[in-house]
Parts: C-alpha cells; structure tokens; sequence
C-alpha cells in the first residue's frame, strides 16, 4: 500500500494542477463533486507538493509579510516559522 509521502513524491506539476482546479471549482475534471475527505486530501497534497516545489510567496495561504503602518516595524508570520517559539 502506498502512504501519503510516497504519493506525494509522485505528483507531477501537471497533477498538482488538478488537483488546485479541482479544489478550486469542487468536482473532478469528470464532472463529480468533491467529498469533503477528498477536498481535504486534495488540500494536504497541494500543500505539501508547494512545500518542495514552489517559492514560498506562490502557496497556497501566502500572506506576505505582516506590518503595522503606523510603525513600519514587521511583524513576524509564526504561522510557518521554524524557530522554537512557535506553538504547532
């Protein structure tokens, strides 16, 4: 049985889009709605695929850097900060 990462090694570009389009409109390219699992599947994947294939500021939930305007000081993104005071 194949797990979730050795799927995920092989996703090609051309999947990753699918499966984005797929998310995006909720049904497969057969017309068949999403279920709710496959929805978040799809997600999961998506997610991990741009993790190893694309720059962090065209994934899925890039927000950019946070700031203030009134201070001009950034605040940082923990949400996927690799230091040790992050929550998760």
């Amino acid at each position: 049985m194949t797990t979730f990462v050795e799927m995920l090694r092989n996703i090609s570009p051309e999947i990753y889009q699918s499966l984005k389009l797929a998310v995006e409109i909720g049904k497969w390219p057969d017309g068949r709605k999403l279920t709710r699992e496959q929805k978040e599947l799809c997600l999961q994947a998506m997610i991990a695929w741009e993790q190893d294939n694309l720059p962090e500021e065209e994934r899925t939930g890039y927000m950019g850097p946070q700031g203030c305007k009134s201070q001009e000081k950034e605040i940082p993104n923990i949400l996927f900060s690799t230091r040790s005071e992050t929550l998760h």
